[in-house]
This record gives C-alpha cells, structure tokens and sequence, in this order.
C-alpha cells in the first residue's frame, strides 16, 4: 500500500503559500491545516492573559491549552499576532507542545500542511515538499493589502518592516529555523499569481505522486 500523500509547503509569510496549499487540498481532497495559526493562537492566548510572548512558561502554558476552536479567531491575521507568533515559534518547548497536533492532521489519511518546518521536521517523510518564496517586497505588498481589505488600517513600511523582522528571527531560531528541506521543490511567487503558482505546483504532485496517495 502507498504511503499517504502528505504535501509539505514551507515559506516566508506572505509567499503565497497558504493560498496554494489551501488549493491543493481541495483539488486532492486531502485535510488541509495551516500550521502557522497554531503559533498565532498561541500568542494571542498568551497576549489576552497580559503575558510576554517571549516568555516559556506562559508560551507553553498557552500552548498546552489550545483549542482547535482558537484557530477560527478573527485577530489571528493582525500585527500583534505576527509579532507574538514570531516569538512563541521561537520557543522549543511550544514547538515539541504542538508536534502531536499537527502530526496527527495528517498521519493515517494524508493532507495538506503549510508553515515553517513542515518538511524539515513535523513530516521529514513527506512525498511532496514545496518551498515557496517571493522578494520582501512583493510579501509586504500583499500583506498591506490583505490588510486593507479586511479593513485593518495599516502603513506599508511599517508591514515591511514587520516581515523584515519576522524572517530574521524565522531564519536565526535555534528550534526548527525557517529553511528548505534538501528535497523541497522551490517556487517562486514574486511573478506569479495564484493560479500559476498552483498550476506550476500540481505538475509536481502529478509527476511526484501520480497514485495520489
């Protein structure tokens, strides 16, 4: 019997990955989870208590006490959350805390996971892994505008600076840094749109995986 298809898309924030991976779930009708609203829920927990994001205990604490209903939050997207997630990812113990929930996502039927270090070490055996990237200023760009459209005012020096900072402490972490898996498939977005990017994708699932699972 073939190994599920589990289909790892690691990046940057605001590379396009989510809306690929989203898509590629659909189409294979695999479960998707984005595993990067897990950090984001955690911080926020740990925010709406009136502690540090930075800080283990209460990192882990909040990451013990995650709900799946905590990934449905509507500020999970605002700086504050980028910020906070940024920090408790950086965390090991949140790290090891969260392992179980997103291995189990996926381990017996297969799915679809976005984030940081899906390739890298939440599923080392996946059949697929993409690394999906684009330039700092297309990522700030999207970003401020998702922003807008969802009515959060937002300045975008200020959304540049914002990534800037996130992908120096995704790169530096000691715990799972940000960086492709020796396998990874790298795709740019920077010139690509959606529909690209996932058409530039599904050759490599069909040309990877042609079983589907």
């Amino acid at each position: 019997m073939a190994r599920p298809l589990i289909i790892a898309v690691d990046g940057p924030a605001a590379a396009g990955k989510g809306t690929l991976a989203r898509r590629l779930a659909e189409a294979l009708k695999l479960p998707y989870l984005d595993t990067g609203l897990l950090y984001r829920a955690v911080g926020r927990l740990v925010l709406d208590a009136g502690g540090d994001p930075a800080e283990p205990e209460a990192a882990v604490a909040a990451a013990r006490a995650l709900r799946i209903e905590d990934l449905g939050r509507a500020d999970l997207r605002e700086p504050a959350a980028d910020r906070a997630a940024s920090q408790v990812a950086a965390l090991p113990a949140v790290r090891a805390a969260l392992l179980a929930f997103q291995r189990g996502v996926a381990a017996q039927g297969g799915g679809v996971l976005d984030g940081r270090d899906i390739g890298t070490v939440i599923f080392p055996q996946a059949r697929v892994k993409f690394f999906v990237t684009a330039s700092l200023a297309a990522r700030a760009r999207r970003r401020w505008l998702e922003l807008c459209r969802r009515g959060i005012e937002a300045d975008l020096d200020a959304v540049t600076a914002d990534l800037r900072a996130r992908d120096a402490a995704d790169l530096a972490r000691a715990a799972a840094p940000l960086r492709p898996a020796a396998d990874a498939v790298l795709l740019d977005t920077t010139v690509l749109d959606a529909d690209a990017a996932y058409a530039a994708a599904m050759a490599v699932v069909r040309a990877q995986a042609p079983d589907g699972g």
